[in-house]
């Protein structure tokens, strides 16, 4: 069992009061594509949410994944992950994606999933761009699960990953999957206008 967190605690800031989880993608929300996609992998799944947030708990409410209310969340991102990494099940390792990650797949997450089997002298695994960029899902070795207890600010695990460069496996994931997300509205009225 490798569990799954998706973070999806982050408060839109730049979507001009719309919250971009909310998004429609295919007929319904970004937050429960996502979810809908990491269950398909066979891991159990958790999201990570910030407290009082009735619409994004209702758009995954009947499927079968854990949500977890992360009262960090207010601190940013390390905060959410140092709450919801501290609630995960024991397991090997943990996998850890962003919410608002668009064109992500499960094939993508599978890929990164069995890297850690083909490439066991790692301690990280994380999914890149076709041209090798850093991004997401990222896969940690459960030794790892401690560090986070000390992360802080908003950069998320970047200072700890930055730290285990030597350590960590990239896993070169179709075009710009592994980092395309849309922040604002215009980004989003763009990806919509170029999607068939």
């Amino acid at each position: 069992m490798i569990p799954i967190l998706i973070l999806a605690a982050g408060r839109s800031s730049r979507m001009g009061g719309r919250d971009k989880l909310l998004e429609d993608v295919g007929g319904i929300s970004l937050l429960r594509r996502q979810v809908l996609m990491a269950l398909e992998v066979g891991q159990p799944v958790f999201v990570a949410l910030p407290p009082n947030a009735p619409a994004r708990q209702a758009a995954i409410a009947e499927l079968d994944a854990t949500v977890m209310t992360v009262r960090e969340s207010a601190e940013g991102m390390s905060g959410t992950m140092r709450g919801a990494v501290r609630c995960l099940p024991d397991a090997p390792a943990f996998m850890i994606t962003l919410a608002d990650l668009v064109a992500l797949e499960s094939s993508d997450l599978l890929a990164v999933l069995k890297a850690r089997t083909a490439q066991p002298d790692y301690i990280v695994w994380r999914g890149a761009t076709a041209v090798g960029k850093p991004g997401h899902p990222i896969l940690f070795d459960a030794s790892l699960r401690p560090a986070f207890a000390d992360l802080a600010g908003d950069g998320g695990g970047e200072s700890l990953v930055k730290k285990l460069r030597d350590k960590t496996y990239l896993v070169p994931l179709p075009d710009n999957r592994a980092r395309f997300d849309l922040d604002t509205p215009e980004d989003w009225d763009r990806w919509r206008a170029s999607t068939p």
